[in-house]
């Protein structure tokens, strides 16, 4: 049976989760953004020494189990890092290189929008590539892909509860202790996934308004 009693003292317990939970989303989704660029521009060089191996690295990642490289990083690199690598940053390292080689997807879907005359254009103006990039191409392909960036975000937020696994003190890990310790585990559960769904609902309005703020600009 449900105790309302049990789930409300339990609350602020679950809820020092939450602090870490957001903090490795946001981290590693801001590694994701910068990663993915960097990814997507990597794989349209001319040169195959760059594009090849870009290529092969993000479709290896993109093909392995996220929980897989959770445990591959906290096991390896942790260890062969004296320590300074804590549990937290593998889980942001993780999830941010995990989710750059699918955000490197939806950049090179909008550096493909833009039209081969706007590169060509750049070229004529010798402008070098960085100028290329910086003041021509990306200000027209990124506020097509903003919507489809901000999917990834809702995305990780689902994810995130697998850095438990490698003993982050993430809100979910914060329930199962609460529910090892009272051999409860209804009320601790249901509130994590109370909280993940409120994320959810939340992170998805952010996308719809920011949609919304995208085509009213191009309008």
């Amino acid at each position: 049976m449900w105790d309302w009693e049990f789930a409300i003292r339990i609350l602020p317990d679950i809820l020092e989760g939450l602090g870490v939970t957001l903090l490795a989303v946001a981290g590693g989704m801001t590694l994701a953004i910068l990663l993915g660029l960097a990814w997507a521009v990597m794989r349209r060089s001319q040169m195959h020494l760059v594009s090849w191996p870009t290529y092969g690295l993000v479709e290896f990642i993109r093909s392995t189990p996220l929980l897989v490289q959770l445990y591959l990083v906290y096991y390896t690199l942790a260890e062969l890092s004296g320590g300074w690598l804590s549990p937290l940053w593998s889980g942001i390292f993780v999830l941010g290189l995990h989710y750059s080689c699918y955000t490197a997807e939806v950049y090179r879907a909008g550096l493909n929008g833009v039209p081969h005359g706007q590169w060509i254009a750049a070229k004529a103006l010798n402008l070098t590539t960085w100028q290329t990039y910086r003041h021509v191409i990306l200000p027209q392909a990124i506020p097509p892909i903003l919507p489809a960036l901000g999917n990834y975000l809702i995305a990780m937020f689902k994810d995130a509860p697998l850095l438990s696994a490698i003993t982050v003190l993430d809100v979910l890990q914060r329930a199962k202790i609460v529910g090892n310790q009272s051999f409860r585990y209804q009320e601790p559960l249901t509130i994590v996934g109370i909280i993940f769904l409120t994320l959810s609902i939340l992170s998805g309005a952010g996308v719809s308004w920011l949609k919304r703020r995208v085509e009213a600009s191009q309008s």
